[in-house]
């Protein structure tokens, strides 16, 4: 038994963190992704770019599980995202558009309602420290009611980094943020990308999303049209008259 482990011969590589083929999705009539794939390794960062309504959005929602593709198939680290939705879960976090975030609630109490669901024994100083990684601990015991666009975008990243997980998907990151705000997410990335985090990176600030990323894939009408290295991400993008500066 030793000696079969201690082989390399026996030992099986680990399975990609992203692996997706032939996804297709639809809304009524109208197809959102048309035979949309591509593989990542663990560790390795994706910027995924695109004019508004390319399919951005809907390939990040499919491979963490928030909705299902209509035909073809996606595995996280082995996972499949059909038939392990809870695997998949446990190993994803998504920042996405909607903040779901309560109102009613301050900083701490939303982020305290977070580890809960999460299952997760985190005590209030703790969350502070998150708040206070992205600007917000001196904000803490406000409620969400009363912070602007940019606040809840930092605060739906302290809780997105709550998770913790190995395979991140964030949706316009920079979107309401300030010339901080953007510096505040790419030392998060900075900090991911340290961990072995995997991430996906849907943004229209091309320059600031290829300088965090090897990789780059190009959706046209939910199809993908173009893939290469990130580093031809600008140049290449200018093709599908995408929005190419990363501002200040």
């Amino acid at each position: 038994m030793h000696a079969e482990l201690a082989d390399p011969g026996h030992q099986r590589a680990d399975p990609p963190a992203i692996e997706a083929k032939g996804i297709c999705r639809r809304y009524g009539r109208r197809w959102a992704l048309v035979d949309v794939g591509f593989t990542l390794r663990r560790g390795e960062g994706l910027v995924l770019a695109g004019r508004n309504g390319s399919g951005k959005s809907t390939l990040l929602r499919v491979l963490s599980t928030a909705i299902r593709a209509d035909h073809g198939h996606a595995r996280i680290e082995g996972f499949d995202t059909r038939t392990d939705r809870y695997q998949v879960r446990r190993r994803t976090a998504l920042l996405g558009h909607h903040s779901n975030l309560y109102e009613a609630l301050s900083a701490l109490e939303n982020l305290q309602v977070a580890a809960r669901f999460l299952g997760r024994d985190a005590g209030a100083r703790e969350l502070v420290e998150r708040l206070d990684e992205v600007g917000l601990a001196d904000r803490a015991e406000d409620a969400v009611a009363a912070f602007s666009a940019g606040m809840r975008k930092r605060l739906m990243l302290a809780r997105t980094l709550l998770q913790e997980a190995s395979v991140v998907f964030l949706d316009e990151p920079y979107g309401h943020l300030d010339p901080p705000g953007f510096r505040l997410v790419d030392a998060t990335l900075d900090r991911l990308r340290a961990r072995g985090a995997t991430v996906v990176i849907a943004t229209h600030l091309l320059e600031r999303g290829a300088e965090q990323s090897e990789r780059a894939l190009v959706l046209e009408s939910g199809r993908r049209a173009w893939e290469g290295p990130a580093a031809d991400l600008v140049r290449e993008g200018t093709a599908f008259a995408l929005p190419g500066k990363a501002g200040a």
